[in-house]
This record gives C-alpha cells, structure tokens and sequence, in this order.
C-alpha cells in the first residue's frame, strides 16, 4: 500500500490514518486510491468497526490543489470527473460498509476533508479542529457529499452560510449544532476515539451495520417504506447469534459476547 495512508490492524478493529501531514494530508489521486484500498480490505478480513484519522497537525485540507493547477495543464481540469471517479466512490464505499466508521478530526478539516468526516457514522473532533466549507474560496462548490450532507444535518440556513462564507466551524459550535458527535479537548481525542472504536467491534455489529444503513436510508424513504424497512432488518436480527447472545446474557446478568453475526 502507498505510504499516504497507514493502516493498523488492532483484531477486531482498523486505524486508517491519512498521512501526508506535510501538505495537510489534502489529496492526491495515489492517496484516493489507497484510502479505497485500505477501506476494501476491511470488507475481506473480519473487521468489525474503523477509525479514521489524519497524521500531523491538521486531519485533511481537502484535494491538493497543486494536482489541479489549471496554470500548469494544457487546458481547464475536469473536476466534474475527479468527483466522480474519486470523492464520490469513496463517500458510497464509506456510507455502505456494514459495520460503524468512526472519524478523529485533529485540526483542520477543510474542503473536501470536512466532507469526507461528514460521511462517516460517528465524528469526535478536538478543540482546536475547524470545519471549513473552503470551496467558495476557490469558486468551487460542496463536493465529498457536502451538498447532501450540510443541509440534512444543518437546515438549509446554516448550511448556505458556512457554503456561501467558507468561515470556519469550531469543533464546540459544530457539536453545539449537531453536525458532529463530540467535541474533545485535543490530548483526550485519540484516547476517545481509539476507546470507542474498540468499543463499537466488540458490540453487535451485524446490528450496528444494519442500524447504520435504516438510519441512512431514512433521508429519502417514506415513512411506509422506512416501516417495512425496519421490519425486514428486525428480522435478520432475530434471527442472529448476537441477539440470542444478548437475550441470554441479560437474563443472566452477565456481560454479552458479540461475534457480529
């Protein structure tokens, strides 16, 4: 795997870390790739929940601009076409990994950095993080699902103000706004994060996988189909090991053990 992203297996549960802290991890096309790699294997090797984080001083300033220069290319580049063929795919692969993706945001998150946190389940963020819609800056729009998300989290007024301004979010405000979890003082974050995580792959994962997808669809299914959607995942969790497990341990008054199945 490139060297801009690191991944630690911890067992049950995978630290993927963005690693270029000399550019502010922003993006290149070799980190696209390897971030989709590191997130595909997940899928193979029995991992039950995923922390995602960014090294150095900030987690990730979006797309490296020095990739998409238009005064060093023959022409204009065809941005319509790197959404679609990176930012896109990773938001979809993120939004259908059946299992809890959990984001550490240390510093900054700007541009499609903030987006991408956005996509995953559960965001802590430290302090001094910031959540910067930085795209107005350059005459861009909210990509990275930005567009999607900001608004459903947010209401349209707030959205459009941090879209239109690009003034940056504080982790306080973002979790006083409910666009993110938790809001933790920095030396905590990684301690939090890394706990829950850890936490979350030894829960019921099969269910979590399953809450994570009802609760997803639930932006643009009707209250019928959300009904029948809850009965059909009830069903697949009735019938599982991990609610046998957790019966069984309740009325016997011990702790459960979830296999994710």
């Amino acid at each position: 795997m490139s060297d801009t992203i690191l991944a630690q297996d911890h067992g049950e549960w995978v630290e993927i870390t963005l690693n270029r802290p000399d550019r502010l991890n922003s993006f290149t096309e070799e980190m696209h790739l390897a971030l989709r790699t590191a997130l595909e294997r997940t899928q193979k090797n029995g991992t039950r929940a995923i922390l995602l984080t960014g090294a150095g001083r900030g987690f990730c300033a979006g797309q490296d601009l020095g990739d998409r220069d238009p005064a060093k290319m023959d022409g204009p580049p065809d941005l319509g076409h790197t959404v679609r063929t990176y930012y896109a795919p990773l938001v979809r692969l993120i939004r259908s990994l059946d299992l809890p993706v959990v984001c550490a945001v240390n510093g900054d998150a700007a541009g499609a950095g903030a987006n991408l946190a956005l996509a995953c389940d559960i965001v802590l963020a430290g302090g001094s993080a910031r959540f910067i819609q930085s795209f107005a800056k350059v005459g861009l729009i909210p990509d990275t699902g930005g567009s999607w998300h900001l608004p459903r989290l947010l209401g349209e007024a707030r959205a459009k103000g941090l879209a239109l301004t690009a003034e940056p979010l504080s982790a306080a405000k973002a979790e006083e706004w409910g666009l993110i979890w938790k809001a933790l003082p920095d030396d905590a974050l990684m301690v939090e994060a890394r706990a829950l995580t850890a936490r979350l792959a030894q829960g019921p994962t099969l269910g979590l996988g399953l809450t994570k997808q009802c609760i997803q669809t639930a932006a643009t299914s009707s209250l019928t189909d959300q009904l029948d959607l809850e009965a059909d995942a009830m069903k697949i969790c009735g019938e599982s090991a991990d609610y046998a497990e957790g019966v069984s341990a309740f009325l016997n008054k011990r702790p459960p053990v979830f296999q994710g199945r």
